[in-house]
């Protein structure tokens, strides 16, 4: 893997010994070792082995953790893991599920900040139900174990109870306790992390130290009560008596600085929060916190007198003071302290509201500051603006009556294997197609349902303009997706409207578009996202950014059905270029031709992208031997005599005797960069030169100016799913659109035939939705989860 260094390699001191995981598979002696298999050394061993001042190193000799035999692996499949990582990992018994887990990252970091008393969904015989966090930690006997693998013990609740297997014991040993076949024990892998409670989430978070997290400063003016009677008065102080935060206020009233009250921090109301509601003084007041007490509810019932259309999420207009009119979206509804109506958190377009989400120190939801406002939910109204969409098909319900649950404020990994099948396949499921939003639908269901390998989207730091953008596109679309299958296409609307603002394009909320300029926009100009390819032409030193790559080639009568790789080499060696560095997601268009979308009636796959003759400055190999290359030619590339894929490099010998024929004794073969420490592994050569290949996981495809998608949620060829935003539709002009996600494991049929078997099929004759991937492919998108670790 380029870019990773030996020091890189050692964990942080202190841990005993350093873990790691194989990213690949490795052969030693008669053994043979899976990708994901563990293995550890000695912090000892190591640093007697390697330093900083030696050359480096290629090879680490450590213990596999599955046999304890020792072995000898080459450094860069190598990935250090932490001891406590580890132990999450071994409780994997699939190496392949193992490794998945680790490159995805999600869902190992949401099990490494579980807690005991956190509610979560568990996978039991291929179906989830609710459980609660118990135990986490070891349920092995084996004394002898360097690290025994960590397990969750859950208790089941709910539909969950008498499916599991035990009372909270494990092989005679009492971990916790519960009803009879109501305790099970299981990997992080078939646990789905809910966001724990907001209590003990704002109990864990370090208030001391951020001060924008407590909601009154030191010279705020403040109001609290004093028997019976609302008092004001100036923050003198903020201090924390154990869990408890209490406010020293100097009360008008006492006239002098030397008369303190000390009040906790629950009982005091910033002055600038409650003067935001001088409009409604009149019906909502503050009332006395006695009289006023009411248990928090954040679920969405139903609201109160003339709004009850209005939800969490609902797109509203509010009237302040001297008529100043605010727009925003519905984030939370429920009752607050103090307040005996029912309250909207209300996430606004604009930078005029007061807090970021945040009620006297507690978060009832999360946006930008000053992006946060509170209102009593009579003072909502639905925004005119998205009224003229509203009746086709912005509603809760699905089509079976049942209430989807709209916004998910944590993160959830991508859905993988029977995961995937579970949670998107049907009808109703992926996202919502509305008013020329196949385009952006397609896309998003492409990159965010099975794979993280652009998850910094959702979560990299970008400035503060820009992060309503990004948390409408974590908190109302990727993160529902993953949990619930389902986005409704009130959400995507919402980006969209987002992006006619912050792109200065009026027609993203009804026109028709094209990914690449959907991409382009939120990737580049809103996102600011490192761009995914960087190129090299020729012997121009200057680098070419971009986010997609179009292949552009002339008509190549000898290519009657070719495959991506093919398509993508051809394009790299007409136009001379080169790749800077291993892309961790590869984003290419298809050739056009003329005024028509396809070049080629059939296009082929490439389930697998070898980019290793693409790589700038990187070792190659020669095509005749096998040997270190130092010679390319582009003229043999289109020789017929030599393999219909990978570009033409030779060794020194072996270029002399292909040029010595007098048909290529013409050709001007370039020299090639060879790097100095490549040869310096093995003077006398003939060693075997690293491939770098990236594995395709999604295809868009096009057919009458309609998107959708296919993606790939598993190893085998089989695990295909087809989406379509626009599958359905229920009602007419007043209806909304049905999405449907299907399983299409035929594609498996057509990948495995003959070239000349698939060249004569004719579509009409193809299998379910095959003929779409085959024929109407548009944009291929291909990760290398191993770089994704380094984006």
């Amino acid at each position: 893997m380029r870019g990773m260094t030996m020091t890189s390699l050692l964990p942080s001191a202190g841990d005993g010994n350093c873990y790691y995981i194989l990213t690949e598979d490795c052969a030693y002696g008669s053994k043979y070792f899976q990708a994901g298999n563990m293995c550890f050394c000695s912090e000892r061993s190591y640093l007697r082995n390697f330093s900083d001042d030696g050359p480096p190193a290629c090879f680490l000799k450590v213990i596999m953790l599955d046999d304890s035999s020792t072995v000898t692996i080459k450094v860069e499949i190598l990935q250090p893991v932490r001891e406590e990582t580890a132990g999450f990992l071994l409780a994997i018994s699939s190496h392949n599920e193992r490794l998945n887990c680790f490159l995805e990252r999600l869902s190992l970091e949401a099990a490494l900040r579980a807690v005991p008393g956190q509610k979560v969904m568990v996978e039991v015989d291929r179906q989830y139900f609710p459980g609660i966090i118990r135990y986490i930690g070891s349920i092995s006997k084996n004394t002898l174990a360097v690290l025994p693998p960590f397990f969750f013990g859950v208790e089941l609740q709910g539909e969950g109870e008498n499916r599991g297997c035990n009372d909270g014991s494990y092989n005679g040993t009492e971990y916790f306790k519960c009803k009879r076949n109501c305790g099970i024990f299981l990997p992080f892998s078939r646990v789905q992390f809910t966001p724990a409670p907001d209590d003990d989430y704002m109990k864990q978070k370090p208030k001391a130290d951020t001060k924008d997290e407590v909601p009154v400063k030191v010279g705020d003016a403040v109001s609290f009560y004093v028997d019976e009677v609302l008092t004001k008065g100036i923050a003198m102080a903020v201090y924390r008596e154990g869990t408890q935060w209490f406010v020293k206020v100097c009360p008008e009233e006492e006239g002098t600085t030397d008369i303190f009250r000390e009040i906790p921090m629950d009982s005091v109301v910033k002055e600038s929060l409650q003067s935001l509601f001088s409009p409604f003084e009149s019906d909502m007041g503050l009332g006395h916190p006695n009289q006023m007490k009411r248990e928090i509810s954040e679920s969405a019932e139903e609201c109160e007198s003339g709004n009850s259309s209005l939800e969490v999420n609902s797109m509203v207009q509010i009237t302040l003071d001297k008529g100043n009119q605010v727009s925003g979206i519905i984030r939370w509804l429920g009752y607050l302290p103090q307040i005996k109506h029912k309250m909207a958190g209300v996430e606004l377009d604009e930078d005029k509201g007061v807090t970021a989400g945040e009620w006297l120190g507690k978060y009832y939801f999360h946006c930008a500051p000053k992006r946060g406002l509170f209102v009593k939910l009579q003072s909502c109204q639905p925004d005119v603006r998205f009224q003229c969409s509203r009746n086709s098909e912005l509603s809760l319900m699905d089509y079976r009556g049942q209430e989807v649950l709209p916004q998910v404020p944590d993160s959830f990994p991508p859905l993988r294997n029977e995961t995937a099948v579970h949670v998107l396949r049907g009808r109703m499921k992926g996202i919502q197609g509305h008013c020329n939003s196949c385009y952006m639908d397609a896309a998003l269901f492409s990159l965010f349902s099975c794979t993280s390998v652009l998850d910094s989207m959702l979560f990299k730091p970008f400035p503060l303009c820009d992060r309503n953008v990004q948390s409408i596109l974590r908190d109302e679309i990727v993160n529902p997706l993953r949990k619930t299958g389902f986005v409704r296409a009130r959400s995507v609307m919402h980006l969209r409207e987002q992006l006619t603002e912050k792109g200065r394009c009026s027609s993203f909320t009804n026109a028709e578009k094209d990914p690449e300029e959907f991409l382009n926009l939120i990737m580049q100009q809103i996102l600011g996202i490192e761009p995914l390819l960087k190129l090299q032409s020729g012997s121009q030193e200057e680098q070419q950014d971009c986010y997609c790559y179009q292949i552009f080639m002339d008509k190549q009568e000898d290519l009657v059905v070719p495959d991506v790789q093919q398509l993508v080499e051809h394009s790299f060696l007409t136009y001379d270029l080169k790749l800077v560095e291993i892309p961790s997601c590869f984003i290419i268009q298809m050739p056009r031709f003329g005024k028509e979308y396809k070049m080629f009636s059939k296009i082929i796959p490439s389930l697998e992208l070898d980019i290793t003759d693409l790589l700038l400055d990187s070792p190659r190999e020669c095509c005749v031997c096998g040997d270190v290359a130092t010679l390319e030619c582009s003229e043999c590339f289109k020789d017929k005599v030599f393999a219909a894929t990978g570009l033409k490099q030779f060794c020194s010998t072996c270029s002399r005797q292909v040029h010595s024929h007098y048909r290529r004794k013409t050709h001007k073969p370039a020299r090639l960069h060879v790097p100095e420490e490549f040869h310096s592994r093995n003077p006398r050569g003939s060693q075997q030169v690293p491939r770098e290949k990236m594995e395709l996981f999604a295809v868009l495809c096009i057919e009458t100016s309609h998107y959708v998608s296919f993606v790939k949620y598993g190893p085998e060829n089989e695990h295909w799913m087809f989406f379509d935003s626009m599958a359905d539709r229920h009602g007419d002009e007043n209806g909304f659109n049905i999405p449907t996600v299907t399983l299409c494991p035929e594609v498996a049929k057509y990948l495995d035939l003959p070239l000349a078997v698939l060249a004569l099929k004719q579509p009409r004759d193809m299998d379910g939705v095959a003929k779409r991937l085959f024929c109407d492919a548009y944009m291929y998108m291909y990760q290398s989860k191993k770089m994704a670790l380094y984006k």
